[in-house]
């Protein structure tokens, strides 16, 4: 073989060796989170001398959904004297004139609601927070972006754990309000229950470091000031304040059968600038804080699964790089045997691949119980998906990579809770961008004997129809029942 040749194996190789062992980490997710199953966290009782709470309600043109999420937050059971909340409103539009409206509904009625109204969008929702926490009463911060629904009980079953004075914070597990709306929103809650059943419950369980996410969380306002405060230098503020507090020592703690109902995005093109903001936040995070964490004291399996976590999307710009790359290493390696793809490329296909499928399959079971057979018709989509959106994310990463600045785009929301609920004829749809994505599954005809091209292939044709099919009709949704455990 020519010296091109053998560089085009090699790094053929090497693409799909280190995405087999970033899906076999996967494997290591699911096996921490049955192996220390019994450390699982549990709400703890309430402390006798309450702490005073703040709840901080970010928004930005939310004209749809704002009144809904303060409605929750003002039936949330805890002693009015104890609670204050915030609604910090970056908004544009009408919006502002709504939430006004609702804090002095609530204001009447005794709460203490507070409407904080920025023109300046400096660090966007960071910038946001740090405004309200300069002027915050509480002890506690609870935090709740505009898309969720608040339980009246989420004070009850997350306070107690402050009890213990090295907490810092206490994450609970999203739900989703309109799982069953479409089959891009049953995609997207099996990809999210993944992350908040294996991986937040592995990494926490075992003592690893996982994320505040942003939302449906309760901070101590001791650690986020001890940790630096909000800072708006990433996209991911969430993930790098988090990283932050733990590297000074604050526990973190996750309630994963405390859930907070939340609005998926409905759809393609929103559901893609989210995954391209928290793919590009979090390379953002990795390249501010992974030095520090590998050069700090910390235990070698936090060092090591934290090097795991903050690097994760990097797997994007890889799946892109191999799906070029198998063409021409196909051409180069044409009179291979049988029995060379089963030594070299099945074990690495199957470490890539099958990982992602038992990874979304156990936290589907933890949540439906016997009725998680009937969750594996949407394991093909949440697969393609996963793929199509590869070019989207692997864009984000190299961003980051790049230093090339973005805006922080927020994620449209509607108030779309039913199968009833229409959404194409309001505001704030997200930019109509699929066109790339089509046009690369549609021109590049990559087939082979390996059933890794096939997966790809599917996944680039599949995300790019479902992004042009829906925006010419809703897809049918796929109804299945959620368990409560």
């Amino acid at each position: 073989m020519s010296a091109l040749e053998i560089g085009t194996l090699g790094l053929y190789f090497l693409t799909l060796v280190i995405l087999a062992v970033l899906g076999t980490h996967r494997y290591l997710m699911i096996y921490l989170y049955y192996r220390d199953r019994e450390k699982k966290a549990i709400p703890a009782p309430l402390p006798r001398n309450l702490p005073r709470v703040t709840v901080q309600l970010p928004i930005y043109n939310e004209m749809y959904v704002v009144e809904r999420l303060l409605d929750s937050v003002a039936a949330i059971r805890y002693p009015k004297d104890l609670l204050e909340i915030q609604v910090l409103d970056d908004s544009t539009d009408e919006t502002q004139s709504i939430a006004r409206r609702a804090v002095e509904v609530y204001r009447e009625q005794g709460l203490d609601v507070r409407y904080i109204h920025r023109t300046d969008r400096t660090g966007f929702k960071a910038g946001a927070l740090a405004a309200g926490l300069a002027v915050a009463k509480g002890e506690l911060v609870l935090i709740f972006d505009a898309d969720f629904v608040a339980p009246p009980d989420v004070l009850e079953k997350t306070v107690g754990q402050f009890t213990d004075p090295k907490v810092g914070v206490v994450q609970t597990r999203w739900g989703h309000i309109n799982r069953d709306y479409s089959l891009l929103t049953q995609v997207q809650s099996v990809m999210l229950d993944g992350h908040f059943i294996l991986e937040h419950g592995g990494r926490n369980r075992s003592g690893r470091f996982f994320n505040f996410n942003g939302t449906a969380g309760l901070w101590r306002r001791a650690a986020i000031d001890d940790a630096g405060g909000w800072q708006h230098d990433t996209l991911t503020e969430d993930l790098d304040l988090s990283f932050r507090a733990q590297m000074r020592g604050w526990r973190f703690v996750y309630l994963e059968d405390v859930v907070c109902p939340a609005e998926l995005p409905v759809e393609m093109n929103s559901f893609k600038s989210q995954q391209h903001r928290w793919a590009k936040g979090s390379v953002q995070t990795c390249l501010k804080l992974l030095p520090r964490v590998l050069a700090s004291d910390l235990p070698l399996h936090v060092k090591v699964e934290s090097a795991f976590h903050l690097t994760a999307n990097f797997a994007y710009p890889l799946m892109v790089l191999l799906s070029l790359l198998m063409f021409p290493a196909m051409v180069i390696r044409y009179n291979m045997g049988l029995y060379e793809m089963l030594i070299v490329d099945v074990p690495l296909f199957m470490g890539a691949t099958l990982s992602v499928c038992s990874f979304y399959l156990s936290s589907q079971k933890e949540i439906f119980g016997r009725d998680w057979k009937s969750r594996l018709k949407y394991l093909p989509a949440v697969l393609a998906v996963g793929i199509g959106i590869s070019i989207n994310n692997a864009k984000a990463v190299l961003e980051a990579l790049f230093g090339i600045e973005s805006g922080f785009r927020r994620t449209p929301k509607y108030k779309v809770e039913g199968a009833a609920d229409e959404w194409r004829t309001k505001r704030y749809k997200g930019a109509l961008d699929f066109g790339v994505m089509a046009w690369y599954a549609l021109n590049n005809d990559i087939w082979g004997t390996l059933p890794f091209i096939l997966i790809f292939q599917a996944g680039f044709l599949y995300a790019a129809g479902l992004s042009l099919f829906q925006n010419m009709v809703r897809l049918p949704a796929w109804t299945s029942a959620e368990s409560t455990s």
